[in-house]
């Protein structure tokens, strides 16, 4: 079992779409796509479950959708607020949380204050979030501790720069599952996704299943992660 599973949930508008309807219909059904998808994992015992919900890029999408997604955002943080708390389920985000609105941050603030203690799985929401933001982040926090002769640059190494990622007290994800049936990353744990294993669905997220997870982790147990090595039994042919 991954200890770290990661999903790009892709596809609302997409699904919306297909059956005539306004491209926010689609991410209301992917909330309710989020909820099953967090209780699976939390009974399959993943230790930390890592969701994109909004990128940095997508603050140029339309000023109604962002209104309406932001809408969406604090109703799900509200909404599950009590089954974070009863399934002991720590809620983290990564990224710009100043950037929210204020009354999303002060829900998100409620929420990560109540479910601090939790122990049983962590649910990482990726919200104003990007890989190259998160990165130059963590060099100038390093660039200053040089500068204050905290560091040296001597004491620049892959482990220190992890220590200053949004992650930096987790494992890297196991698994990266993208829905929708595009191939990118999308700017998306680009530093920690170094030896992931990746899923690509052409499954669009509102229509994601449980039955569908299941498959991609019996899937991700038949793969053979060598992290760049050679097994000891394998000969010099490659």
């Amino acid at each position: 079992m991954p200890r770290h599973i990661a999903i790009i949930m892709d596809g609302n508008g997409r699904w919306a779409k297909k059956r005539l309807m306004n491209r926010v219909k689609g991410h209301e059904q992917g909330s309710a796509t989020v909820r099953a998808i967090v209780t699976a994992c939390r009974e399959l015992g993943v230790e930390v479950l890592t969701l994109y919900a909004f990128s940095t890029e997508n603050w140029a999408r339309p000023r109604a959708e962002v209104s309406a997604l932001m809408t969406l955002l604090k109703k799900f943080i509200v909404n599950e607020r009590g089954e974070l708390a009863k399934n002991n389920i720590r809620l983290n985000i990564l990224g710009q949380k100043h950037r929210l609105p204020k009354d999303v941050q002060r829900e998100v603030d409620t929420t990560l204050d109540l479910t601090r203690e939790n122990t049983g799985m962590i649910l990482n929401l990726a919200l104003s979030y990007g890989a190259r933001e998160e990165i130059t982040t963590a060099l100038k926090q390093i660039a200053e501790k040089i500068e204050s002769k905290a560091l040296t640059c001597d004491d620049i190494t892959p482990e220190l720069i992890s220590d200053h990622l949004y992650t930096r007290t987790m494992p890297d994800p196991d698994l990266i599952i993208r829905t929708s049936g595009e191939f990118r990353l999308s700017n998306f744990l680009m530093w920690q996704a170094a030896y992931a294993e990746i899923f690509i669905s052409d499954t669009l997220w509102p229509d994601f299943s449980r039955e569908e997870l299941l498959s991609i982790l019996k899937n991700f147990q038949e793969r053979d992660r060598r992290f760049g090595k050679v097994p000891c039994s394998t000969s010099n042919d490659g």
